[in-house]
């Protein structure tokens, strides 16, 4: 770049925020973010103004803008997006990159005011739980907009690729999202929970439908195993379907609520026996990636999404979703610690160069200054018209 060339704007919209590591969104922004700013590139990330008691302008390089919303379930995202695109359309920035497809018809802003922009769209967002009746016809609603409204479209997976491809007629991008491979944990850290290493099953994720938390813990309930379950996670808000796994009454039960120490979390992925993974409406998931990072023995819901991330089954092994096959795979696995610890030993394997940090931040940078040529094409073609 020379010294007279601006450098490029990318403007990200539709997390919770920077450095707020709340989920897989805010952790793809800060790992693609810092490496953009890195390489010369200006970033500025939305935040939720609610969330943020200081509320510096600038962090680790990264401009921030602070954006109010409406504090409920289904309205807070929404509100930010839509304000924090209003504001990015009279910006300097050059491309505006959206995450989450329940965003999809604010596509229409960057096009009428003639902003470059791409969109992540994420996972099936209308087939989950949580999202019933208007939420679920919303969001397929919203994804078939962001189809057509943005000038790309980007997948975290092949398997999202093809489903798009085949739901909305509507060719993606893929890229995955990155993993960080973590080789050793202060083991003395699981102690907190009364834990010692191999001594417990694991599950990350928030409490809700989605995640599948609940079946696993009523196969687990039903198996015969002496290890205990932990359950890492929980929801922001009062939750029934939450407050019901947490009252069942077993002594192998152990709710850590949110762990937000990382180090912590690291020994909790590296000592557990075997993680279990029963997301299943997403694409790319970064729990898993992270599961693999840490040199975790995989149990994993049978989904196409799961069947991409552990290679048909070279990195992990599946169950149905059904309470007896979470029993069934319970008992298999205390009956193959020789087959675990190969899977322990071999996880880190599975990060191949599709999930791999620096791989994920050249794909979007290659992606963002494409669509900026191209508006410069478009504009001149316009003018010589």
């Amino acid at each position: 770049m020379s010294k007279n060339s601006k450098p490029l704007h990318v403007a990200i919209v539709g997390t919770r925020g920077y450095p707020y590591v709340y989920g897989g969104y805010e952790t793809f922004v800060k790992e693609m973010g810092e490496r953009l700013v890195q390489r010369g590139i200006e970033v500025t990330v939305y935040c939720h103004a609610p969330l943020f008691e200081d509320r510096p302008r600038q962090v680790n390089g990264i401009n921030l803008v602070y954006v109010p919303c409406v504090e409920t379930k289904s309205l807070s995202q929404l509100t930010n997006s839509l304000l924090s695109m209003i504001h990015v359309c009279f910006s300097r920035a050059d491309v505006v990159f959206v995450v989450n497809s329940a965003n999809g018809p604010f596509g229409l802003l960057t096009k009428i005011f003639g902003k470059p922009s791409a969109i992540n769209v994420d996972g099936l967002e209308w087939l989950r739980p949580k999202w019933k009746g208007l939420g679920a016809r919303y969001y397929l609603f919203a994804s078939r907009l962001a189809t057509k409204l943005y000038d790309q479209l980007i997948t975290d997976s092949d398997e999202m690729e093809k489903i798009y491809l085949e739901k909305f007629n509507a060719p993606s991008k893929m890229i995955a999202y990155g993993a960080n491979p973590n080789m050793s944990s202060d083991s003395s850290l699981i102690e907190k929970w009364g834990l010692q290493k191999e001594s417990y099953f694991l599950i990350v994720g928030r409490l809700i439908p989605d995640n599948n938390a609940d079946l696993i813990v009523d196969g687990f309930v039903k198996s015969n195993s002496r290890r205990k379950l932990v359950i890492v996670g929980d929801v922001p808000y009062h939750d029934r379907f939450a407050q019901k796994m947490k009252s069942i009454p077993d002594k192998r039960l152990v709710f850590t609520g949110y762990v937000r120490d990382q180090e912590q979390l690291a020994a909790l992925y590296h000592n557990c026996y075997a993680y279990f993974h029963g997301h299943e409406y997403g694409g790319t998931n970064p729990a898993m990636l992270k599961a693999l990072g840490f040199g975790c023995a995989i149990l994993a819901m049978d989904t196409r999404f799961n069947q991409e991330m552990l290679q048909k089954g070279k990195y992990g092994w599946y169950f149905e979703k059904e309470a007896d096959a979470v029993v069934d795979i319970i008992g298999k696995a205390e009956q193959s610690p020789g087959e675990m610890e190969y899977l322990r030993t071999h996880s880190r394997d599975g990060l191949t160069e599709k999930y791999n940090w620096d791989a994920v931040t050249d794909e979007y940078e290659t992606l963002f200054k494409t669509l900026c040529k191209r508006k410069i094409k478009e504009n001149l073609v316009e003018i010589n018209y």
